[in-house]
């Protein structure tokens, strides 16, 4: 059965095509709010749904708080009526789609954690009526969609593909990228049945520029999202070996990769660092590695490059070590300043972030901790809270060593070289300066 042989279906796209339909996002973070702004600025009527109400508060006022998501165009869309923010799931019964952007971590042990998602489609499934689609964002395991949401929501009597429609989009988000968005980043789409497909590829092509890929399943979807954060997480850990083994033999890994690049074809550059963070490469992984299990498979690549990533704090806290002893120092008593906390440069985001982990080493071996990060002026970990300080000549000029772990742009890196005592660059921020003090990975 196609979308014009499905009345409902047909129904259901007529209202996506005139701008009538009305939208929700549940979950207001990284990902649900820029694509409910994305969806306001196409001209449909969104509301944005959040268990914690300071975000909802925040939206409202037109308050922005996620740095992808333009100050001028939250506004614009909140005063316009566009877009409005709740708590209360009882108004989804009143939408015609709504869009599951909810957390998806994983549990000590590195299993899914699927607690979101499931409480999420039992309270759509509550207020789930004739002509509605849902969509899932959260990037999870293959089956996810068919395994867990279906029967939750088919358990209303409703049927899928006939009913309502039901489809997986993965979330594409690269906070702080300057040229892809969530406005032009292509999107896949797979749903449960190829109507469901039809229906969810609709309202995309109404909402984003960028192309809309549709696959045969939702598993398709699910799979494809897993399997470009395991490109990436495969290729960070080369990298990162590959920086290990060239300290040990005296070659500058930077350098290496620069002359990689030239080669115009088979190859791409990652490049090495003090470890990975973020809300999808330091988790997604696990997803499959948890599934394939089910299927009597052990996925020794993955968990092998999850080994090198997961162990690239501590080795930057060994290179610290061994700097510090190079010049008669210990570890134990040392003052080091830590150059930034996010997980990635130029950008507020520290979930995740390797540099926790590395302050938290640090000190657990003796060492005295500051740090200086422009976009986190404070923040707290494992109980204890830490506040930005100041970069300049005394700070620096005060520490044994100063480590660079993340390169924001905004700091002046002049000024770091000048006044610092030792410098450990994780990031080859330094790179066009050579000097017996600055050290890398």
């Amino acid at each position: 059965m196609n979308a014009l042989e499905n009345q409902t279906a047909a129904e259901l796209i007529e209202k996506i095509k005139a701008k009538t339909a009305k939208i929700g996002v549940i979950g207001l973070g990284y990902v649900g709010l820029p694509l409910a702004v994305e969806k306001a600025k196409a001209g449909y009527s969104v509301t944005g749904f959040d268990i914690q109400q300071k975000k909802v508060e925040l939206v409202n006022s037109g308050i922005n708080y996620i740095g992808d998501v333009l100050d001028g165009e939250l506004k614009d869309v909140v005063e316009s009526g566009k877009l409005r923010a709740s708590s209360n799931y009882d108004e989804i019964g009143e939408l015609d789609a709504v869009a599951i952007c909810v957390p998806t971590p994983i549990d000590k042990y590195k299993q899914p954690d699927l607690t979101y998602v499931e409480n999420t489609t039992k309270e759509i499934a509550e207020r789930l009526h004739k002509g509605m689609l849902v969509v899932l964002e959260s990037t999870t395991y293959p089956g996810t969609t068919e395994e867990v949401l279906k029967p939750i929501l088919e358990s209303t009597g409703l049927k899928c593909g006939e009913d309502f429609f039901l489809a997986y989009s993965p979330e594409r988000v690269d906070p702080g990228n300057k040229v892809y968005k969530t406005k032009n980043t292509p999107k896949v789409v797979g749903g449960v049945t190829p109507t469901c497909t039809k229906v969810a590829a609709e309202l995309y092509r109404n909402v984003l520029e960028g192309e809309v890929f549709e696959v045969s399943s939702p598993k398709v979807a699910e799979m494809e999202k897993i399997y470009e954060n395991v490109f990436r997480h495969v290729n960070i850990a080369l990298a990162n070996e590959m920086a290990i083994l060239c300290r040990r033999m005296g070659i500058d890994v930077w350098e290496v990769i620069e002359a990689a690049k030239t080669k115009p074809y088979g190859f791409m550059a990652f490049y090495p660092g003090p470890g990975i963070g973020g809300h999808c490469i330091p988790v997604d992984p696990y997803y499959l590695v948890w599934k394939a299990r089910e299927y009597d498979y052990h996925t020794r690549f993955i968990e092998l490059a999850g080994e090198i990533n997961d162990y690239m704090p501590s080795y930057t806290v060994e290179r610290a070590t061994e700097i510090l002893n190079s010049y008669g120092k210990p570890l134990n008593g040392a003052k080091v300043l830590i150059l930034g906390v996010t997980y990635k440069k130029d950008i507020d985001d520290i979930r995740e972030s390797p540099v926790l982990k590395i302050i938290g080493l640090l000190e657990k071996n003796g060492a005295k901790i500051a740090y200086s990060d422009p976009y986190v002026l404070e923040f707290v970990y494992n109980g204890k809270h830490y506040k930005s300080v100041e970069i300049n000549n005394t700070t620096l000029q005060s520490s044994d060593l100063v480590m660079i772990t993340t390169d924001h742009e905004k700091f002046d890196y002049e000024l770091i070289y000048r006044y610092s005592p030792l410098i450990l660059d994780t990031r080859n921020a330094l790179r066009n300066i050579k000097d017996p003090k600055i050290y890398k990975l």
